[in-house]
Formats: structure tokens, C-alpha cells, sequence
């Protein structure tokens, strides 16, 4: 194994710009939390962490229960959803 190594010459992959996609999405601030007390759990960055949870719902065909509860105003009835359990 070299001691240096020279990239001067190299070029940029061109299947990297396949591999992710930049999107904007809003989160709740529980949700950010919560993966942002594991990023530093774990060392990983808690952006990797969104996607490797929401890649294995993918992968694993999860879909969200979502159930309406009645809130103090009919008109913003706040949203429960609860994870179903995998087979």
C-alpha cells in the first residue's frame, strides 16, 4: 500500500449522481430529535440514519396505520399514526 496516493487525474464516478437524490422534506422536531440523539449514539449522521430507517420500510413494504382522533377543533383534527408490526 502506497504512503500517498496522487487523485490529480481522477474523475468523478459517473454513477454517483444515480445513488441519492436531494429532496426537502418537513419533519417534526420529536422526529429530528429522536434521530439526532441516535446520530450521536452511534456515530453515523443522523440524515444517513432518516434514510436507512426509511430504506428498510422500503424494502420491507411497510406502510403506516394512520387513525384521525377528534382534536378541540374539527377543523385540525391531529393525525396518530402507529407503526404496524412486521410480519
Amino acid at each position: 500500500m502506497r504512503k500517498e496516493y496522487n487523485f490529480a487525474r481522477s474523475s468523478k464516478s459517473p454513477y454517483a449522481a444515480k445513488l441519492k437524490k436531494q429532496v426537502t422534506i418537513r419533519l417534526d422536531v420529536a422526529a429530528i430529535d429522536y434521530f439526532k440523539s441516535l446520530a450521536a449514539e452511534t456515530g453515523i449522521s443522523y440524515q444517513n440514519l432518516v434514510n436507512l430507517y426509511l430504506r428498510d420500510c422500503a424494502a420491507r413494504g411497510r406502510k403506516p396505520s394512520m387513525e384521525w382522533t377528534a382534536g378541540a377543533d374539527e377543523a385540525e383534527a391531529p393525525r396518530t399514526v402507529k407503526r404496524r408490526k412486521s410480519a
